[in-house]
């Protein structure tokens, strides 16, 4: 188990080392490429000065401060404001709910059901984006509390290649987009 992302090495290993970095990259995983995603944590705390990011130092940054880091271009987001917002939102519930440790999210959850409803709580994340992360984590950072594959849907079904879970590759990030374009057909179809 290993997150392997198209991103470059640094943001990479920031995922990897970095809970909060990682529980951000989701928090923007919306209307933007995953690359842009899950890189932009890495260019979020090279811009604010830091090794990795802390929650409560991001839930008491300054909103106007941190909607300019964001939107400096290239912009970390495709909407900038409030996205800004958003992760200051989600940092915030991270320091009333689990004194400031992103992984207490996920660490403490005794079941799949359980960490599927801690991350619903967070702010912007609803059901599919949920079963998402706890896929993600299942699958790439081994958390699995009992019944995380059931709790996770789709998203956890071994081999499935429909979303950033099962990005292990070039190859298999072609399977992800492809399921993704599918997806996206069949909604408009209807």
């Amino acid at each position: 188990m290993t997150l392997n992302l198209p991103i470059s090495d640094e943001a990479n290993d920031l995922l990897r080392r970095d809970p909060l970095a990682l529980l951000v990259g989701m928090t923007l995983d919306q209307q933007i490429p995953l690359e842009k995603a899950f890189g932009s944590p890495y260019e979020l705390a090279q811009r604010i000065g830091v090794e990795r990011l802390d929650a409560a130092a991001l839930a008491a940054f300054d909103p106007e401060t941190l909607v300019q880091v964001f939107a400096t271009p290239p912009a970390l987001h495709r909407f900038p404001k409030a996205m800004a917002a958003r992760v200051q939102e989600v940092c915030a519930v991270i320091v009333e709910e689990y004194d400031g440790d992103p992984e207490r999210l996920w660490a403490e959850a005794a079941t799949g059901k359980e960490l599927v409803k801690r991350i619903s709580a967070l702010p912007g994340f609803g059901k599919q984006k949920s079963q998402i992360f706890a896929a993600l984590l299942g699958k790439r950072f081994g958390v699995q509390p009992e019944g995380w594959r059931e709790a996770a849907g789709d998203y956890g079904a071994e081999g499935s290649y429909r979303s950033v879970a099962d990005i292990v590759d070039a190859e298999s990030l072609v399977k992800v987009r492809a399921f993704k374009k599918e997806m996206k057909a069949a909604a408009k179809a209807k």
